[in-house]
């Protein structure tokens, strides 16, 4: 009887752990969502962008460019608390997991000094436009295939573009909203 009773014991701990695993795994679906979300409003085709177009990637997303000039730079520091646990926002900030992010706006990718980038950004030819900023904070694996950055990205417009908008006053010199 003493057997059987570690037997069970034992199928027991299996099965709790297995449930522990897959609870886990739905909760950080529903708290980070992978699948894309489309423009809420139902925009055409032509309001949506493709994310990643420098870098070739296909994935659907509402840009948030024409939401930076009358977004909230103050809201844009809130959704940037998601930002500090891998990034820096302060001039002359060091580096943490992921690079310094003061005057990222209009610079060019991997620009900062003494951090080791992957070569997906390295390889990026242009500069941190809105634009630029705004496909790859949407999602980040899909603008740029290889970067070490793991955020799943900002799926919503209105997030972004608060987001950008704060970006952009982190320069001593910040670019114009477009």
């Amino acid at each position: 009887m003493a057997g059987s009773l570690e037997s069970n014991k034992i199928a027991a701990a299996i099965l709790v752990g297995g449930l522990l695993t897959l609870g886990v795994g739905i909760f950080s679906d529903i708290l980070y969502p992978t699948r894309h979300m489309v423009h809420e409003e139902g925009g055409s085709e032509d309001a949506n962008a493709s994310v990643g177009a420098t870098a070739g990637a296909t994935q659907e997303f509402a840009p948030s460019l024409p939401m930076i000039a009358q977004a909230d730079p103050a809201q844009g520091q809130k959704v940037a608390t998601k930002c500090l646990t891998c990034h820096s926002f302060d001039k002359g900030g060091s580096n943490k997991i992921g690079p310094n992010l003061w005057n990222i706006v209009g610079n060019k990718p991997a620009h900062n000094e003494g951090f080791a980038y992957s070569e997906a950004l390295k390889s990026l030819q242009h500069m941190w436009t809105f634009e630029e900023l705004d496909k790859f904070i949407a999602n980040p694996k899909a603008y740029a295939k290889g970067t070490k950055m793991t955020f799943v990205g900002l799926k919503k417009p209105e997030d972004r573009a608060a987001l950008l908008s704060y970006l952009r006053t982190l320069s001593d010199s910040p670019q114009p909203a477009p």
